[in-house]
């Protein structure tokens, strides 16, 4: 991967995840982020979701220092913006967006549409 693909998504991923590392694991731990998310082959399965692993590996990323990120790393930030920037264009729900799923969902991704 190009050093000037590298820093484009690195400053599109702090762009996108907007909540804190501590911040990201105290939501993970709620029964609100365990609840929403595409679980199994198709989407209805049980345990962790997508989102919710995503969001531990966000984490972890975040608290990676910029020269120890791999290509991996790079490819699953790369990973998260599409998926923010995706959602955020959906709009989320006229009423109650607070308690809506669509932020639950995001936030799990390290985004929280209330921020701003």
């Amino acid at each position: 991967m190009a050093d000037n693909d590298r820093e484009q998504i690195y400053k599109d991923f702090n762009e996108a995840v907007n909540m804190p590392p501590a911040e990201i694991e105290k939501f993970l731990d709620t029964a609100e982020s365990k609840r929403v998310g595409w679980k199994g082959e198709d989407g209805q399965g049980e345990g962790e979701s997508v989102g919710h692993a995503s969001g531990r590996r966000i984490v972890a990323i975040k608290r990676t220092k910029k020269a120890d990120l791999t290509d991996d790393d790079y490819a699953h930030m790369k990973k998260v913006v599409g998926y923010v920037h995706r959602h955020m264009a959906q709009g989320g729900p006229e009423e109650d967006k607070e308690h809506s799923n669509w932020r639950y969902s995001l936030m799990n991704w390290g985004h929280d549409p209330l921020k701003p």
